[in-house]
């Protein structure tokens, strides 16, 4: 057998995670910023019509938001990314916020929700 010191758990920098309560809070206030962000060519925010694929949040409180647009040749395509960025970091607490425009898969009319469909008259 070894006769050598045991291991002490290393000291690290990282948050502790998240707890299930404060995710919740977090989400939800995530979902209310983004629900504050338009597509200017349609009357209904970006997260009922479907163009956020994913919200991404460490430990450390940064956000990483997967979206699309509408359309890849959207004439906002250069400045809607920093618009979300801009009202997710009205969130007290958070570190960082990047987004990332994808257009795989393609946006289409069947991502927004029914709100958002009632809104358009697409019923």
């Amino acid at each position: 057998m070894d006769d050598a010191a045991p291991l002490e758990p290393a000291t690290t920098t990282a948050a502790a995670p998240l707890s299930q309560v404060e995710l919740d809070q977090l989400t939800d206030q995530l979902v209310e910023k983004l629900k504050t962000v338009f597509d200017p060519e349609i009357p209904v925010d970006i997260y009922e019509l479907g163009l956020i694929y994913k919200v991404d949040v460490s430990d450390d409180k940064d956000v990483v938001i997967d979206m699309t647009l509408t359309a890849p040749g959207c004439p906002v395509a250069g400045e809607m990314p920093g618009w979300v960025e801009d009202a997710i970091m009205e969130i007290p607490g958070l570190r960082s916020c990047k987004v990332e425009l994808v257009f795989d898969p393609p946006w289409d009319p069947s991502r927004m929700s029914d709100e958002a469909k009632l809104q358009l008259n697409m019923f």
